[in-house]
């Protein structure tokens, strides 16, 4: 091990104090709220609601999971490919959105991810074959993968940095309350009319089409707008260089034009960006294990295992949404004055102690209101660790690429992560439990242990968060302005003004390949 790998590490602890200890530094949250403009409320709600209506469409297949599998005579655990196909194809959205939205804007692919949706929602509602469903969630997962990192960019990047941290622990919320209203309106819309689960899908595609139209009123972000004045000065200034010495017509720069540059920016920032990328697609696949192996089978759980009724089942479930925009929201306030690393230690530490009441409690002894405290709080911990995931992976993103990285580091931690469900699924069958009669008299004949799996898998993906997040950088306060970011992009600091050490050791680590790298981009 290199002295300067060692040296990094030696800084992990220190780092993680706070820059302050006295609560009358904690902002106001209501000043910080006051403190954002019209474009900037504007911007953050239309990535709201989207991000919203992602997550509330991603769960209708978990809810509808039983009766699915009915539909289409397949078990549940085939059903969950339907999970799987949408995590792993979002990787092919977030790479193709995410180079749209940093070359041509974030406006266009925002809009065509919405239009997707509507199309594919509706299709889903229509399928009459298993290998139709297959293929319209894979497609779906397509659509669904380009719209996380342009809505964070869409709603954070034009924000003042003292407020980011409120704003991304709001945003990540949406998650969470999407996941709320697919409850809400799977209670309302399943097996209440003639079509079983398939109007809970036809609804589905009812809302993107008003935030499609709520995005073509507004401008593209004023963060965006730089860099493009940026990229074409930059290709200008190419132009007049290569008229004075004679080049323009062998180059065929004009024909290359501003995306020549963007993809020469590209090629560069891979280059010398490769270490931080990888750690943030690794940090992104642990979360996403997280989320989603304490919540894709949650809803069966409780309808098999602990035998609740639909009702009983809605209300955990709408209460434990409740504590995930609690902790979101608060977890990633906090985070802009505990910083971003110690409230994700914080939260997984939380989250590890519950898992035994979230997962074992002893429904028929203690009643189902102890299952609805236990889920409150783990969704607390679990959308808490959540909320300071944008901010965090924005601050950490090379500036001229910020919707790509931020997208495609969380979507390939989706596809890491893609079959946490299917896995928990087939283990479960492993652990069978004899069938049962619910209050409301049905009989459950596939009945599994489920909560056993979900508590020794969520503690491992707990240990995983815990060592990658304490090992790894921090950029809390970074501005999201071109100037600042590249200053810190060239002198390799990542890590705010109060841990400029430790990242220039991280970066340090990389050592003369990137000096090159530097001397050769001078040259250009």
């Amino acid at each position: 091990m290199t002295t300067p790998t060692l040296n990094y590490l030696t800084t992990r602890l220190p780092s993680l104090l706070p820059k302050s200890t006295h609560l009358s530094d904690i902002p106001n949250p209501f000043r910080l709220l006051a403190s954002l403009d019209r474009q900037n409320w504007a911007f953050f709600s239309v990535a709201f609601f989207a991000w919203t209506w992602d997550a509330f469409d991603f769960f209708t297949v978990s809810l509808t999971l039983p009766d699915l599998a009915k539909s289409f005579g397949r078990s549940r655990t085939e059903i969950t490919w339907g999970i799987t196909l949408v995590l792993m194809f979002r990787t092919v959205g977030a790479v193709a959105f995410g180079v749209v939205g940093d070359r041509y804007g974030r406006r266009w692919g925002f809009v065509v991810n919405n239009g997707l949706f509507v199309v594919l929602e509706l299709a889903t509602g229509f399928c009459q074959t298993y290998s139709q469903f297959l293929a319209c969630r894979a497609l779906f997962g397509i659509a669904m993968g380009g719209l996380y990192g342009n809505a964070a960019a869409t709603a954070l990047e034009d924000l003042p940095p003292i407020a980011r941290g409120l704003m991304s622990g709001l945003l990540q919320q949406g998650y969470a309350f999407g996941y709320l209203l697919s409850t809400a309106f799977s209670r309302a819309l399943v097996d209440t009319t003639p079509y079983g689960w398939r109007p809970l899908f036809w609804f589905g595609a009812c809302p993107p089409v008003f935030i499609i139209g709520l995005r073509l009123l507004l401008p593209e972000t004023r963060t965006y707008q730089k860099l493009k004045m940026e990229r074409e000065l930059k290709h200008q200034q190419q132009q007049d260089e290569e008229e004075g010495s004679g080049q323009e017509g062998e180059t065929g720069t004009r024909k290359k034009g501003v995306t020549h540059v963007f993809w020469e920016q590209g090629k560069q920032v891979m280059r010398k960006e490769w270490l931080l990328l990888t750690y943030m697609v690794l940090l992104m696949a642990g979360f996403n294990f997280m989320s989603h192996g304490s919540q894709d089978l949650y809803p069966v759980l409780l309808d098999t295992q602990f035998l609740f009724s639909r009702d009983q089942g809605t209300i955990v479930q709408v209460i434990a949404n409740v504590g995930a925009m609690l902790g979101g929201t608060t977890v990633g306030f906090m985070s802009q004055f505990a910083g971003r690393r110690l409230s994700i230690l914080v939260m997984c530490v939380l989250g590890g102690a519950l898992l035994y009441p979230y997962t074992a409690t002893d429904v028929a002894n203690q009643g189902w209101g102890r299952i609805a405290a236990a889920a409150f709080w783990e969704q607390f911990a679990v959308q808490g660790a959540w909320g300071v995931i944008p901010a965090h992976l924005m601050e950490l993103s090379p500036a001229k690429f910020r919707t790509f990285v931020v997208g495609t580091s969380y979507q390939l931690g989706n596809l890491v992560s893609s079959a946490s469900s299917t896995i928990e699924s087939r283990i479960g069958e492993r652990f069978p439990l004899p069938p049962e009669t619910t209050p409301d008299g049905t009989v459950v004949g596939q009945r599994c242990e489920y909560g056993k799996v979900i508590c020794i898998f969520m503690g491992c993906v707990y240990a995983y968060v815990v060592v990658l997040t304490l090992l790894g950088p921090e950029c809390l306060g970074r501005r999201f302005d071109r100037r600042d970011s590249e200053a810190l992009e060239d002198t390799g600091v990542v890590f705010g003004e109060d841990h400029e050490q430790g990242f220039e050791i991280f970066q340090g680590a990389q050592g003369e390949r990137e000096e090159r790298d530097r001397k050769g981009e001078e040259a250009v």
